[in-house]
């Protein structure tokens, strides 16, 4: 038990840590673009070839959210090709690459890296003292990795439960894992560790006090149907990459040059924040905040620009999560949907109910986008339509992507790390 615990320690600190670059990362990137917004034009569009390049030097399997990558660990037996997906030399990359990413102004966020860093932590964490005799008692691999990453969830969203939720229902889809007492344990501390440090506050700490009307439920399957659809779309577009939407003529050239691809994705980047006043740039956390405050409306059309710059950024190949971007494009769909209500509902509300149906047609896990949003907001009343808006919009998103994007991109990264396994394990036989 000790051993666990230091390990759920070493994971919340790390993440704790992670949490402060990244908001030092935001606030520097916002204090230049509010100073001048054409540096937008200098740091995107040099900025992400840069990271994309050092990202395919240094830490091939960091990049984009790092949550496919631990699902695809998962699936694998222990060995070379697990390692390579979450080991931690690897993985410490993701930190500075996703602040250098955030610092450029990119639409990531810092939870999936969270994910896979904590992974990485706790299997380097367990195998460390395994080496000195002192291993963890029932815990195999796969079981570590499965409490670090959910773990690293927890602590990056201050939202215990949700890291539990997170491991059931999306780490432990299609994969062997024994959900032991101690598994759980591990993630609940890494979330309490966090809360006993920084405090028991929401992640939108002034998203308190909204009020549920009595007739909400046709608006409330308005947004899961909305939600469904764009965020159903916002998935396809993820999984199948820039060189699957591009033209067939094309493809070749977007494969042979990705370095060329991820300037000019800065360069789109750059001018969706000139024609939204820079409101797509970085986690959109302050937007999203001030419309779950009821406060300053989001600039015309955010809510389609975020999607847009989100998926235009992860397709650049740089480290960084999808999931706060995801729920601040809904958080600027719902605001949308509220100005259809014409001020018949909470605007709170709406939009809360928003951000929850939009992360669960993204990722097709709605058990956790429900509870995730409610810790995140402090919001428990509303957490039955938060399910209702949930389960309908990983319905019609299922008309769009079928497959779960995290799984649909898990399976890429497991062939991809056989294959380099193999061809490691090959070469130094072929030499002898």
């Amino acid at each position: 038990m000790g051993l666990l615990l230091g390990g759920a320690a070493l994971v919340s600190l790390v993440s704790l840590a992670f949490a402060q670059m990244a908001d030092w990362a935001l606030e520097k990137n916002a204090e230049w673009i509010a100073h001048n917004g054409l540096w937008a034009f200098l740091l995107l569009p040099i900025g992400l070839p840069i990271i994309r390049w050092l990202t395919l030097r240094l830490a091939p399997n960091a990049s984009g959210s790092g949550i496919p990558q631990v699902i695809a660990a998962l699936s694998l037996p222990p060995g070379p090709a697990q390692s390579r997906l979450v080991g931690l030399a690897q993985c410490l990359w993701k930190v500075p690459l996703t602040f250098a990413g955030m610092l450029a102004g990119a639409s990531i966020g810092r939870e999936g890296p969270s994910v896979q860093v904590g992974a990485a932590l706790m299997l380097a964490w367990g195998q460390f003292w395994k080496a000195r005799g002192w291993s963890l008692r029932g815990f195999h691999a796969n079981e570590l990795i499965a409490a670090g990453a959910a773990g690293g969830l927890a602590a990056a969203f201050n939202a215990p439960l949700a890291g539990v939720i997170f491991a059931i229902e999306e780490l432990g889809r299609g994969t062997v894992l024994r959900w032991q007492r101690l598994v759980l344990i591990g993630v609940l501390a890494a979330g309490f560790i966090v809360v006993a440090i920084a405090g028991n506050n929401p992640y939108f700490e002034r998203a308190t006090g909204v009020v549920i009307a009595q007739s909400v439920v046709w608006w409330v399957l308005l947004c899961g149907v909305v939600c469904g659809v764009l965020g159903g779309i916002f998935a396809r577009l993820l999984g199948k990459g820039l060189a699957g939407v591009a033209p067939a003529r094309c493809r070749a050239w977007v494969r042979r040059h990705p370095i060329y691809c991820a300037a000019l994705l800065g360069l789109a980047i750059a001018c969706l924040g000139a024609l939204t006043q820079g409101s797509v740039y970085g986690t959109g956390y302050g937007i999203a905040s001030g419309l779950l405050a009821g406060e300053h409306p989001a600039p015309e059309g955010f809510g389609l620009a975020k999607l847009a710059a989100t998926v235009a950024s992860y397709w650049a190949g740089i480290p960084g999560g999808i999931f706060t971007p995801a729920l601040t494009t809904g958080a600027g769909i719902g605001e949308q949907i509220w100005q259809l209500a014409g001020g018949a509902v909470d605007q709170r509300f709406i939009v809360l109910i928003a951000m929850a149906a939009f992360l669960a047609a993204a990722t097709q896990a709605p058990l956790t986008a429900s509870v995730v949003v409610m810790e995140m907001t402090g919001n428990q009343p509303a957490l039955f339509w938060l399910l209702f808006a949930c389960l309908t919009a990983s319905m019609v998103a299922r008309q769009f992507c079928p497959q779960p994007f995290y799984h649909l991109a898990a399976g890429r990264f497991r062939r991809q790390s056989v294959v380099d396994a193999e061809r490691e394990t090959r070469e130094p036989r072929d030499r002898a």
